[in-house]
């Protein structure tokens, strides 16, 4: 995505209008489970499309989606709005057709999950016939908070137009001149859901007709399954109807899912050595999963590999430097945790100095899922199931 966008100039001063690019947009047609979510994809399309370049360019070139670029589907199939992380700053973009100022109204999930939470709201009028955005103002998580109504009907917050910021140029001055101003608001977390209850609700709110599921349960539930990246994925896979996408044993038989590859998993087949195989008849390929990470700047590489004999197998997870030779830093932990979050019993390796590799190893019963968790964080980390 290119930088430099274009600005209009034609209203009122205070008004940011920018071009919307003409670049192809995303098939849509076959992300989405209806029309309404298909739809609201592209409005968050356009925006983003227009608006990052914007905040690249003003702001910092590092700005960048969170989670990632493949995960955007996910989001816009359950929920409006986009988050932009610029340096420590979280921006969410919330875009509308509505030509009507007089009030910006936020999901409740951008506002009330603390993984999700913004520090500035952007609000963003979607001109599509036309080819621009108007970005006709912001405010912060705390404003959302302490001044706005929390509109149990839709689940939004609205701020009225009084308490928004009007003039888009203040936001970098304010951000220049108050490098430590409280943006967030405190936030109560939402339960962690037990696996058998967050799996009980994907399969009813998976049902394509319920065209906002979002609005279908108690908030408390919603967010609560929604704020596991992995429990959001599941929801958003079977609400399209596609199969199990992150099978450990079918990426190993038949190859990685294309949802999967996009989030950057491959299978390898490595060929064992001479010295590692009892003749050269004997010799066998040995299949792993790869995942490519970037941790503080450098690459790294997660390994999935099958151990053990066929009928009482287990699997190992490994973490290394990319580059070869060189090390894992001292304070480095990679962590296995069931699907809801829980630990077990030799679940962690830590890195108390430099080392060569990371690796935990776990006995799996079929369909069984983990989350891997790695610290320092991974960029563009996003959590997810994978199943065994």
């Amino acid at each position: 995505m290119t930088t430099n966008p274009t600005v209009f100039t034609f209203a009122d001063s205070t008004d940011l209008i920018l071009e919307i690019p003409s670049t192809t947009l995303s098939n849509l047609e076959s992300q989405f489970s209806h029309p309404y979510s298909r739809y609201q994809a592209y409005l968050n399309e356009l925006c983003l499309n227009a608006v990052l370049p914007w905040l690249q360019e003003d702001f910092s070139l590092q700005a960048k989606l969170w989670p990632s670029s493949a995960s955007l589907a996910s989001f816009w199939e359950l929920v409006n709005g986009t988050a932009v992380i610029v340096d420590a700053t979280r921006f969410i973009l919330v875009p509308s057709e509505n030509i009507d100022h007089s009030e910006l109204r936020v999901p409740q999930e951008w506002v009330d999950l603390p993984t999700w939470a913004g520090d500035y709201y952007l609000a963003v009028e979607v001109a599509a016939d036309a080819g621009y955005v108007k970005v006709w103002g912001y405010c912060t998580h705390a404003q959302l908070k302490n001044q706005g109504k929390y509109d149990a009907g839709d689940r939004t917050y609205c701020l009225d137009e009084h308490d928004i910021v009007n003039d888009m140029s203040v936001l970098a001055v304010a951000r220049d001149l108050c490098p430590d101003e409280v943006t967030q608001a405190a936030i109560i977390p939402v339960p962690t859901l037990p696996q058998e209850q967050a799996q009980n609700l994907i399969t009813r709110l998976s049902n394509p007709e319920i065209i906002n599921p979002r609005l279908a349960i108690p908030f408390q539930l919603w967010g609560g399954l929604i704020e596991h990246g992995g429990w959001r994925q599941s929801l958003y896979e079977r609400r399209l109807r596609l199969p199990e996408q992150r099978s450990a044993l079918q990426w190993l038989r038949t190859g990685v899912s294309q949802i999967a590859e996009a989030v950057g998993w491959e299978r390898l087949n490595l060929q064992l050595s001479a010295a590692s195989a009892r003749s050269v008849e004997g010799r066998q390929p040995k299949i792993i999963l790869s995942r490519r990470l970037t941790i503080a700047g450098q690459l790294y590489e997660l390994l999935i590999t099958p151990q053990g004999e066929p009928d009482t197998p287990f699997w190992r997870f490994e973490l290394r430097n990319a580059t070869v030779g060189a090390a894992i830093p001292g304070g480095f932990k990679l962590r296995l945790l069931t699907e809801d979050l829980q630990p077990f019993p030799n679940n962690e390796d830590i890195a108390t100095t430099a080392v060569e590799q990371l690796y935990v190893e776990v006995a799996l019963e079929a369909g069984e899922g983990i989350v891997w968790e790695i610290e320092p964080l991974p960029e563009n980390y996003d959590r997810e199931i994978i199943k065994f």
